[in-house]
């Protein structure tokens, strides 16, 4: 089963939510203050994290850049974030900060369900891709599939989940355009509703981590592209 960790201040929503999502291999552990929650973090692995945007000690923003700073088997861990009224200055900070998706409140079980399936399906077919034993090498940039690694210039480039599926999704075909809705509905794996101000968000966090490499190119109207020179063994 699916390891999920809820961080939620509302002691309520556990219960139900344990029974609900059972039905879909997931067990569920809850906490409601973000210090339980870094020290279950640090004590067992889970396989996403549900964190709600509300909560005592520091806000889940908060908590969410703490998580991707810290230990780096924290880093790539699928965070779904809880947004009590789905405001879309929450979802950008959200995502600004390394959340891999988005969900307001109140929402409906079997959506949650729906979005963590396609957030873990995500993750489980990067892994096993045929490609993934594999080194994709560019002038100053080396991605390193099996592993999960990506080195620039200057060493390790540190990526949440999402961040290195765009950059892998970019750069297995070095100049294709990917319009916003290419890159929405192959990250998510599924039609969805269109947020196409979630796609900017993620290129210009990815772009600035590769600084002062020009590894993404913006086409006006068209979309993005992965512009790096691939070296040649």
């Amino acid at each position: 089963m699916h390891q999920l960790l809820l961080i939620d201040d509302d002691e309520a929503l556990a219960g139900p939510l344990t029974q609900y999502l059972a039905r879909f291999d997931f067990r569920l552990e809850a906490v409601t203050r973000p210090s339980a929650a870094l020290a279950r973090l640090a004590a067992e692995r889970f396989d996403a994290l549900i964190l709600d945007g509300m909560l005592p000690e520091m806000d889940g923003f908060e908590f969410c850049k703490r998580l991707r700073g810290g230990a780096e088997a924290w880093r790539e861990i699928p965070v779904l974030m809880l947004t009590a009224r789905g405001d879309l200055t929450d979802r950008v900070v959200g995502l600004e900060l390394g959340a891999d998706d988005y969900l307001a409140k109140p929402f409906e079980p079997r959506e949650l369900a729906a979005r963590l399936q396609t957030i873990l399906r995500r993750t489980r077919l990067a892994a096993a891709s045929p490609q993934a034993a594999c080194k994709l090498r560019f002038e100053g940039l080396e991605i390193d599939t099996a592993r999960r690694q990506v080195l620039g210039a200057n060493g390790a480039v540190e990526l949440t989940g999402t961040e290195y599926e765009l950059l892998l999704m970019l750069a297995r075909e070095p100049g294709r355009v990917f319009s916003r809705d290419d890159i929405l509905n192959r990250l998510r794996g599924q039609e969805a509703e269109l947020f196409t101000r979630a796609v900017d968000i993620l290129v210009s966090r990815l772009r600035r981590k590769l600084e002062p490499l020009a590894a993404l190119k913006t086409l006006r109207n068209a979309g993005y592209c992965f512009a790096l020179p691939e070296l040649r063994a």
